[in-house]
């Protein structure tokens, strides 16, 4: 193997395990966000029970990919907050509405009016 084939493997290697890490971040706030949601009564057991099944998996030792290979928990994980947010939705529960609002109003730009 060249020297400059190795610098081009660990330079996809670095690029791979950096987006690794800002999957793995992201997921983390939105596990974060989550908690609030899991507290809940209104939320059906069974999405709650997804959630954690997908906790349980993240952390089990036999997965459907090696584990350096992270896609198969992330996708699994990710499917159970979206499955999570879905059943907070209908029972009325999720703010993100809100924050939507709060976000756009505060980008929304102010309008200039003319001196009299």
């Amino acid at each position: 193997m060249h020297q400059d084939d190795v610098k081009v493997l660990l330079a996809v290697a670095a690029v791979l395990a950096a987006a690794t890490l800002v999957l793995a971040l992201r997921l983390a706030v939105r596990l974060w966000r989550a908690r609030r949601l899991l507290r809940s009564s209104q939320l059906p057991l069974s999405s709650k029970a997804l959630f954690w099944g997908s906790l349980l998996y993240l952390v089990c030792p036999v997965d459907l990919l090696p584990d350096p290979i992270y896609l198969d928990d992330a996708g699994v994980l990710l499917l159970a907050l979206r499955s999570l947010h879905k059943a907070a939705l209908r029972a009325g529960l999720d703010d993100r509405p809100a924050r939507r609002a709060a976000r756009s109003a505060a980008r929304a730009k102010p309008r200039l009016t003319r001196p009299r």
